[in-house]
């Protein structure tokens, strides 16, 4: 038995994930999620995993690996570090065995990552940091709508005629927003015509790494905005040569953690079984 644990350091956001693995059974023991905003990412890292050691009820010591992934290589207790796009595939296949790609959309990119049964990355491609297809960027036209995020997925959804934002630069497309909203466009059309104009970016990265049928996973804190995954599932519709399933998961945000746990728990074993087995710091 491996007691594992995963800590997922984002732009904005720093998820944990504590599993224990025995062989084929896994287990979830506890989860956490901290946002930085502006805070010390290592600090909310070490809060972040005291919470997930308190709700599983067990010691530091207990834990046999502590891998860490995003921008977590610098977390002074980790044991070791994977990069995100192996950590996002494993975790997709977590989530949801079927999964053949994960669509990770996260604060300041979108990537699209192409995975094998086992969670293997095979390919990936990301967008630009410049582009508006971001979380961050998204989170920006909110506050200056007056929308709570969690309101952004449902007013989407209520759009009645989309206006399409097309700048790819997210200071021109802010611009876009605000001629928009001076021209007393509404706030559900305005975030439709985003998440369609997100969407587009998001296929086409599907797209380009072959990925046209199969289970795509979405991953990443807008993989919970119901509004940019009806808008995805509404664009792919359009593409007759792609023939994926566009699917997203309550623990989507954790999926990074998850799969630093996993991948974790996996190399604890194969080093375990080679008489090598490094501890936590």
């Amino acid at each position: 038995m491996t007691i594992a644990a995963g800590i997922d350091i984002g732009t904005g956001v720093v998820k944990a994930a504590l599993f224990r693995v025995e062989g084929d059974k896994t287990d979830w023991l506890s989860r956490a999620t901290l946002r930085i905003r502006q805070r010390d990412p290592m600090e909310l890292a070490r809060i972040a995993y005291d919470q997930i050691l308190a709700e599983a009820k067990l010691a530091e010591k207990d834990v046999d690996y502590v891998a860490t992934t995003g921008e977590g290589e610098g977390v002074p207790f980790h044991t070791g570090h994977f990069y995100s796009m192996t950590t996002h595939g494993r975790g997709a296949i977590y989530l949801d065995p079927e999964s053949r790609a994960a669509l990770d959309v996260g604060a300041l990119h979108g990537r699209a990552i192409s995975i094998d049964e086992r969670g293997k990355v095979l390919t990936y491609k990301m967008t630009s940091q410049c582009a508006s297809g971001s979380g961050q960027f998204l989170e920006n036209i909110a506050r200056y709508l007056g929308i709570a995020q969690d309101e952004i997925g449902s007013l989407s959804r209520q759009a009645d005629n989309p206006e399409i934002v097309s700048s790819i630069c997210a200071v021109l497309a802010e611009t876009d927003v605000i001629n928009m909203v001076s021209r007393g466009i509404s706030a559900s059309n305005i975030l439709k015509g985003i998440h369609l104009s997100m969407a587009g970016r998001l296929s086409k990265l599907l797209k380009s790494i072959g990925t046209k049928q199969g289970t795509v996973m979405m991953t990443g804190g807008l993989a919970l905005d119901s509004g940019l995954v009806a808008a995805l599932i509404e664009d792919i519709a359009k593409m007759k040569e792609m023939k994926t399933t566009i699917r997203s998961h309550p623990d989507s945000i954790y999926a990074g953690a998850i799969g630093a746990a996993l991948w974790g728990a996996f190399r604890h074993d194969k080093l375990a079984a080679l008489g090598s087995v490094p501890r936590a710091a």
